[in-house]
């Protein structure tokens, strides 16, 4: 067969089905990618080589006795390392957690599992998700593959960095603040951040607990669909979990039509700050979309404009909660336990020696929200101002189907440019922040290349909860024309590591 590395997911599990290939030689040619280029992209933080090949192993052997395979069978991933893997380390990017080996599964993972994908390994990340250009690791940057001197986006830099480098076809990622688009959209993949409590938290590493989503990322918007099938489902493990009906993503994937349908441009996504090669794809983006049917209505939401001030008053306040956790008792690093510091002595040095300054940042930034006297100034306004973007998508809904808007403002920045700057790198997140506080269904796909710097853009395709399919039958719908007119960026245009 041509390269394996090069397939789809679809095409790689029909292989495999049809026996043109087998589970093995699918998982061998994509560890063998990792082993040839992953020391410059930097993706994985940890391969399970053996894992890997004996989960092959037995999806080969299922289709030799004749038993039916799930739709991804035998199709490598690459997993967020910020879901628990029985016996592979899980360390969330941070040093606080180098070393620990979970004694469980997370439940995504466990799906995974059970519909015989191949896991290849776990991915790089910004400490604990904080950040959006996978710089905040512990275990040192990412590179996009488009370019190795820029970001691959964050916080899951390197799960989209494994896609658009061929390293895997399938990737799992986290989306907080935009942690599953923003890296899609630098990368020229497709990320989709599904209706909160759409995909079981359960034995994912907590970072804010009230906007914290795992998603499929793919470099099709099928390949995400199939994957968002799979992952997706009522957990009674996880009290967040939605007991409703999957949408049926992998039908609307398949049937892509926007004829109809009411697309709403969103007003405050736009103007200064963004950059002009990202709005012109954004814009041709939108007249596609004409083309192909759609009704295009202007949207305003003026809560918006105070999501991101928002969502930096709630997340480091649920992070600062959710990480106390870490305090060298139970496990991970410990620090000073010589008989010569007390408990708390040694919790506090491990802290120090343990978290990165991102994340030391935001857990001083939450606790002083949630100190007497501030809680109702600072947390509490937040809050308000959530429930008003909240009602801000209500309404827009209840005129248009769907919402669209550029991903991110930016194309993939340098590495290092705004390390020194948090509010410059926060604002890669600002298009991407409202739908997690509203709690509703996102995707990014590509949308071709920015004229003064060839990168990667993205287009965002926003849904209302629990209405996720409408996210695969406009992606859809909007990737096959893109393809038929202009061809697929990665696919066809990405340079060869």
């Amino acid at each position: 067969m041509a390269d394996l590395t090069r397939l789809t997911a679809a095409q790689t599990a029909e292989a495999i089905a049809s026996g043109e290939t087998s589970a093995v030689d699918v998982a061998q040619a994509h560890l063998d990618r990792i082993d040839a280029i992953d020391e410059k992209v930097h993706a994985f933080l940890h391969v399970d080589t053996e894992g890997a090949l004996a989960a092959a192993r037995a999806v080969d052997a299922k289709r030799a006795k004749g038993e039916e395979l799930g739709p991804l069978a035998g199709v490598p991933l690459a997993l967020k390392d910020i879901f628990t893997t029985e016996g592979v380390p899980t360390t969330v990017g941070s040093k606080i957690l180098d070393g620990w080996i979970p004694p469980y599964d997370a439940t995504l993972t466990r799906r995974l599992k059970e519909a015989g994908v191949v896991i290849l390994g776990k991915t790089n990340m910004d400490e604990f998700a904080m950040g959006s250009s996978t710089e905040n690791s512990a275990f040192g940057p990412t590179g996009n593959p488009w370019d190795l001197t820029r970001i691959p986006g964050g916080s899951g830099g390197g799960s989209s960095a494994a896609l658009a480098s061929f390293q895997a076809p399938l990737a799992i990622g986290t989306d907080t603040g935009g942690s599953i688009r923003q890296p899609a959209a630098v990368t020229g993949t497709v990320g989709v951040k599904p209706t909160y409590g759409a995909v079981s938290r359960y034995g994912m590493v907590a970072f804010s607990s009230s906007l914290d989503q795992g998603g499929p990322c793919a470099r099709t918007v099928l390949d995400a669909a199939l994957l968002h099938e799979a992952i997706a489902g009522h957990d009674p493990l996880d009290s967040t979990s939605v007991d409703a009906p999957v949408p049926a993503v992998v039908e609307a994937a398949r049937n892509g039509d926007v004829r109809g349908l009411r697309v709403g441009v969103v007003k405050e996504f736009g103007g200064e700050g963004y950059q002009d090669g990202v709005m012109t794809r954004f814009h041709e983006s939108v007249e596609l979309l004409r083309e192909l049917g759609a009704e295009i209505v202007e949207v305003s939401c003026p809560s918006f404009t105070y999501a991101l001030a928002a969502y930096y008053l709630i997340a480091p306040s649920e992070c600062s909660s959710n990480l106390a956790r870490f305090d060298a008792m139970r496990y991970g690093l410990r620090v000073g336990d010589d008989g010569t510091h007390s408990a708390e002595e040694v919790t506090a040095l491990t802290r120090e020696a343990g978290f990165g300054a991102e994340v030391k940042r935001r857990i001083m930034l939450g606790t002083y929200a949630l100190s007497s006297g501030y809680y109702d100034a600072y947390y509490g306004s937040a809050q308000k101002v959530r429930t008003l973007i909240t009602r801000d998508f209500e309404r827009a809904f209840g005129d248009v189907d769907v919402l669209v808007s550029p991903t991110t403002p930016t194309t993939a920045f340098p590495i290092g440019e705004r390390a020194d700057d948090p509010m410059a790198m926060y604002l890669a997140d600002l298009c991407t922040i409202p739908s997690n506080l509203a709690g509703n269904a996102a995707m990014s796909l590509p949308c071709g290349l920015a004229p003064e710097d060839g990168l990667p853009v993205g287009l965002q395709i926003i849904a209302p909860a629990l209405a996720d399919d409408r996210l695969y039958r406009v992606g859809a719908a909007v990737e096959s024309a893109f393809i038929a007119r202009w061809g697929h960026p990665l696919l066809e245009e990405a340079p060869t590591l």
